[in-house]
């Protein structure tokens, strides 16, 4: 079948907006296509700082011819009623309809055959929609006919389109199609500098094979792959490592067509800046990547850069100019280093009662104040010295109004530790003032040091009780405070540390303690713990009709949540388990039934002088016995002891569903049995509400 190639070549397309672009071509091209009855077999797009491309494979060279049946007006019907069907049908005689029957009475139907179009004549329609609608963030219009109504938006100048289509065995055909002017071919241009003359292709083969040697390689991921191999080499030939930036250096390969990697130096005077500040001065004004010393891990005075050309001077004179322009920036961020070490952190808290946080919640000020107030009450909960908590809670927001942070925003918490160290703070206070904006999303390292984890726990609590306080909650996708990602480091620090730490201590309300709940079990559900189960524990916060225990201290005390969940788990995974969980769900089901027909719920303690079988005392004193140890269990947390004590209840159980009718005529010993089953349910709501369990 024959394949489709599209290349929009423009002046420019900006390296953020290449991935996205790419996408939408495709999707917005293949989507089309299936709607219009062409089902490909493949499509792939690709993006360079000049072209977007797209190949889609396997398209059918027509539509499927289409059959349908079209209900017209009843038979009799006025005759302006008869004239449209007529119309809208493309019939000429009403004889040429169908009559069919109903309850109602007859009416017509005609029977539309639509012939399928050559597949290069709805391409020539689907491409110029595509290119005349296509959803860029920013576009503009150019030429003479921008001043005219519907000209053409692009990112940059469209300078042409290849749209060529047919099968690969034979000469492809250029769909015939014009956009704003500009019509569509087969010819392209190579690399801007190295070979900017007029291509003619074919199909994809042929398009990618001339483009390289036109010096443009058309796929990103070898764009990047070929800088990151030629990076390491590079670096590794003159006994050093290359910092890996993944964000760079997808960026980079968005700058280029054909990546040349060259390195150049710096003055090792700079080094006495920290590593961070080089790394960010180097890679947000020059887009170049940093080098280290494998064996001390610490940077070097090199950079390594990525040329979009092949200098005749082997790329002297493009390093000489980075390296000019990286001086002038590691001279500004020296000189910014030291005047911050000037200045004590201390000092700087003053200026913070002018800097508003939010108008409902005060300066940012009265936040740090705050903040430090929750560490000294968290400190002796997570084992923290409690001077050293509140020091560093005082101090962690300071280096916000440093020079360094105000140019690099990314390093604000780190460059604190350096300044803190740098006058003599104490090394856990140091740490805590970088840690405490830890951790920030899932990859991100936990603080382990009890000074640390007091001072983010009291950062993030800090954030939720006040915008809880004024009732600024996130609402569906909107979350504009960054609440959930607070929630979610803060169950992260509590899990991963193994703290007791019960919420309802430090201001946590009920309302937001459902909302930590909620984080938990998005948090247990990606790390792949099975939603029943989690809600399975989670109902047990909840006051039950069925009997147990209004047990609000289970939310309260996540690490206990993640301890039952993990240890219900690992009890439905064996065959106890497993038939447990079955002989309970009966049970449930036999209730839910029967109180709903009788209109009452079957609690209380049964009645022994209305046992009738052994199967019922021995359902009855397993149930005591189980209950005893599993309570007795749980209060000691074991959790995996109250689970192997619910699965004693198991012969008891099946044996009763074996021998014992429930649904006895005699209504005093039907209600008895009930409520036996009922004391299965209750039981069991010492470790989960099993009702939640699927299976």
């Amino acid at each position: 079948m024959p394949d489709l190639l599209i290349e929009l070549f423009s002046e420019e397309i900006p390296a953020r907006m290449q991935p996205r672009a790419a996408e939408d071509l495709r999707k917005l091209v293949t989507d089309r296509l299936v709607e219009a009855g062409l089902v490909y077999e493949g499509a792939k797009a690709f993006a360079t700082p000049r072209r977007l491309a797209l190949t889609v494979q396997g398209v059918p060279a027509h539509q499927p011819d289409v059959k349908e049946e079209r209900k017209g007006p009843r038979v009799g019907a006025n005759e302006g009623a008869i004239k449209g069907f007529l119309k809208a049908a493309g019939l000429t005689s009403i004889e040429q309809a169908k009559v069919q029957g109903d309850k109602k009475g007859d009416f017509y139907v005609a029977l539309i055959e639509k012939k399928g179009r050559a597949a290069i004549d709805v391409i020539g329609e689907i491409v110029p929609e595509v290119v005349k609608t296509f959803p860029w963030p920013k576009s503009m219009r150019w030429g003479e006919a921008s001043a005219k109504p519907g000209a053409l938006g692009w990112v940059r100048p469209l300078h042409s389109i290849i749209a060529t289509f047919g099968p690969e065995t034979e000469e492809p055909d250029v769909v015939p199609f014009k956009v704003d002017g500009i019509a569509a071919g087969d010819t392209t241009h190579g690399h801007r500098f190295l070979s900017p003359e007029t291509i003619k292709v074919r199909r994809f083969d042929d398009y990618v094979a001339k483009l390289e040697k036109a010096k443009v390689v058309l796929d990103p991921e070898r764009r990047k792959q070929s800088i990151l191999t030629d990076a390491k080499n590079l670096a590794f030939a003159q006994g050093f490592e290359l910092v890996e930036d993944e964000g760079l250096l997808g960026e980079v390969a968005g700058l280029v067509e054909w990546p040349v990697v060259l390195m150049g130096t710096f003055e090792e005077a700079f080094l006495a800046i920290p590593d961070e500040v080089i790394r960010a001065t180097i890679r947000n004004n020059q887009k170049c990547f940093v080098l280290r010393n494998p064996q001390t891990a610490k940077l070097v005075n090199r950079f390594i850069l990525v040329s979009n050309t092949e200098a005749k001077d082997g790329g002297k004179a493009i390093v000489a100019g980075n390296e000019r322009v990286i001086r002038a920036r590691l001279s500004d961020a020296k000189f910014f280093y030291e005047t911050d070490l000037k200045v004590a952190l201390e000092d700087r808290l003053p200026k913070f009662r002018d800097i508003v946080f939010h108008e409902k919640l005060g300066s940012q000020a009265e936040r740090i104040e705050r903040i430090e107030r929750l560490a000294r009450k968290l400190a002796p909960l997570v084992g923290a010295d409690v001077e050293k908590a509140a020091r560093a809670a005082r101090l962690c927001k300071a280096d916000l109004l440093t020079e360094v942070v105000g140019e690099f925003p990314e390093v604000q918490g780190l460059m604190g530790r350096y300044y803190a160290e740098a006058q003599g703070e104490d090394e856990a206070v140091a740490h805590a003032i970088e840690d405490h904006y830890k951790p920030k999303g899932p990859d991100d390292l936990v603080p382990g040091d009890p000074v640390s984890i007091a001072v983010a726990l009291a950062d993030k609590f800090d954030m939720l009780v006040s915008f809880w306080a004024i009732d600024e909650k996130p609402t569906g996708s909107k979350d504009p405070y960054a609440l959930r990602r607070a929630a979610l480091g803060a169950i992260r620090l509590i899990l991963d540390n193994g703290l007791r730490l019960p919420l309802d201590k430090i201001a946590i309300d009920t309302d937001l303690l459902a909302f930590f709940a909620d984080r938990l079990k998005v948090q247990l559900r990606e790390q792949g713990a099975r939603h029943d189960l989690v809600d399975a524990v989670f109902a047990l916060g909840e006051r039950s009709t069925g009997g147990a225990t209004d047990s609000k201290d289970v939310q309260d005390d996540l690490l206990l949540v993640v301890r039952r969940v993990e240890a219900l788990g690992k009890f439905l995974d064996t065959e106890d388990g497993k038939n447990l969980l079955a002989g309970t769900k009966r049970a449930a089901n036999i209730l839910r039934i029967e109180e709903k027909k009788d209109a009452r719920a079957y609690v209380g303690k049964p009645d022994p002088s209305l046992y009738r079988q052994d199967e019922e005392w021995a359902l009855s004193k397993a149930i005591d016995a189980a209950k005893a140890e599993a309570s007795a269990a749980v209060a000691k947390e074991d959790f995996a002891a109250a689970m192997r004590a619910m699965a004693k209840l198991r012969p008891s159980v099946d044996a009763f569903f074996d021998k014992v009718t429930v649904n006895v005529d005699d209504k005093p010993i039907r209600e008895n049995r009930l409520r036996l089953l009922n004391e299965i349910r209750a039981a069991t709501r010492a470790v989960a509400d099993f009702s939640k369990i699927e299976g």
